[in-house]
């Protein structure tokens, strides 16, 4: 059923093309938050080396930064919701400055930590916020607005992770700390000052049969309330784990391969395996999110998942088969990155067509903390694959996206239409009800 609360989305005149601009702002935002996450991967060896921690006591920062990134990002909407964009992103930018200059001087694991859960909360507020915003922008393109604002994230570090592992080898890692944390930050929060929402209502997309769009606008609570969206969550978590813990990872598989520093050539560059591998991960994750965000426009949400997650699990098997070898690990990491990062696209795009615009930002805040609860297993990938080798760790990925693509035509797709053609049902017969009540009091008045 559908309460009185659930509003119908208005149609109004699409803004000119400075929405565009706002989509561009928007995903220089994201680039500058991405190294909090996927050039992570760098500094956790000159970390240990530094301090003797371990991995997996280093790598439990990277779990508490995705954990508050993502699990706070329903708060930071509500905020968005209220004062708008500026704010919360100009506060992200402060946090993201504030966590890589406390790394650079942590010496002490509960320092490290503290700054993971700022650089979280930081990350959380402009990336919650850009996506939301790109989802209220382009209703009428939701798959490729918010692939291309993802995009910013994927893509990101690409551009800083050879400056960012020469100034390591030059410099220590405490300087690239320092100085990149102050660059980045400083850029979101001068960005900050030009982002806002639309002043209206924007089109929904014209309702296609392989793309259905809610003409209602749900509330957080009713989502909540909704079998939909939790089974969204699950497929969401099942295929982020395998994500997450490859790109935290990465660096220890290759030096533990025997790899990361073996010479690679190809298409005419030539560079040691683990970083041309980092380098065409981001590439590809970058291009993956725009590109398959708007395939899902074409051909349908559910039917783009299924691809991208089937050769995910293609690609981790191969990394768990022939992975030793150099060319191999960097042109199957790559292309499993092209297509993992699409669920960062896809899921937002999915949500607003499932559950309208009005409330997009809050709405996608609640699926994306789906990433923080897959990020409780990036620590366990330690432990498995010190027992039981990276090979392990490969195999249980395999199953998660191999699950995931059958879940997503099989279970997503029945139930999300029978969600939005029941739900417009529903709300119809109580459009007509209340009308035909209104009807009969006034025909009693006038009798």
């Amino acid at each position: 059923m559908v309460s009185s609360n659930a509003a119908v989305t208005q149609a109004q005149p699409s803004s000119s093309g400075f929405r565009w601009l706002q989509l561009a702002m928007g995903i220089v935002c994201m680039a500058m938050i991405a190294n909090l996450q996927y050039g992570w991967t760098l500094f956790v060896d000159p970390i240990d080396g530094a301090h003797h921690w371990g991995r997996a006591a280093i790598q439990l920062a990277f779990t508490i930064f995705v954990v508050t990134e993502t699990w706070l990002v329903p708060v930071e909407a509500w905020f968005v919701d209220k004062y708008g964009p500026r704010i919360v992103i100009m506060f992200g930018g402060i946090m993201i400055a504030l966590a890589w200059v406390l790394n650079s001087y942590a010496d002490s694991l509960t320092l490290l930590y503290t700054a993971a859960v700022i650089g979280g909360m930081g990350a959380g507020a402009v990336y919650g916020t850009c996506v939301g915003n790109a989802l209220k922008w382009f209703p009428d393109r939701r798959g490729l607005a918010a692939g291309a604002t993802a995009a910013g994230f994927g893509a990101g570090a690409a551009l800083t992770v050879w400056p960012i592992s020469i100034m390591i080898a030059s410099s220590g890692y405490q300087s690239a700390f320092f100085d990149f944390g102050i660059g980045q930050g400083l850029i979101v929060f001068v960005l900050a000052f030009f982002i806002q929402k639309p002043d209206v209502a924007m089109p929904a997309k014209k309702k296609q049969l392989n793309l259905p769009q809610t003409k209602i606008d749900f509330t957080p609570p009713q989502v909540l309330r909704s079998p939909i969206f939790w089974t969204m969550y699950l497929v969401f978590v099942m295929v982020a784990a395998g994500g997450l813990m490859t790109a935290a990872q990465i660096a220890p598989i290759a030096h533990d391969y025997k790899i990361a520093n073996v010479p690679v050539s190809l298409a005419g560059f030539q560079m040691a395996a683990l970083t041309f591998a980092i380098s065409l991960d981001r590439i590809f994750d970058g291009f993956g999110r725009p590109f398959f965000g708007w395939v899902s426009d074409q051909i349908g949400r559910e039917h783009t998942m299924f691809i991208a997650f089937g050769t995910g699990a293609l690609m981790l098997l191969t990394l768990s088969t022939w992975g030793h070898i150099p060319l191999v690990f960097v042109l199957s990491t790559a292309v499993y990155f092209g297509v993992f990062g699409e669920i960062y696209s896809l899921f937002p795009a999915t949500c607003g067509d499932t559950f309208g615009s009005k409330y997009a930002t809050t709405n996608n805040g609640m699926l994306y903390t789906a990433k923080g609860t897959a990020s409780l297993l990036v620590p366990a990938a330690s432990i498995v694959a010190a027992s039981y080798g990276w090979q392990a760790v490969f195999v249980i990925a395999v199953a998660l996206n191999a699950t995931a693509a059958l879940m997503a035509l099989f279970v997503i797709k029945p139930m999300r239409r029978a969600f939005i053609l029941g739900s417009e049902a529903a709300a119809e017969a109580a459009s007509a009800k209340t009308s035909t009540e209104t009807n009969a009091k006034t025909n009693a008045k006038t009798a």
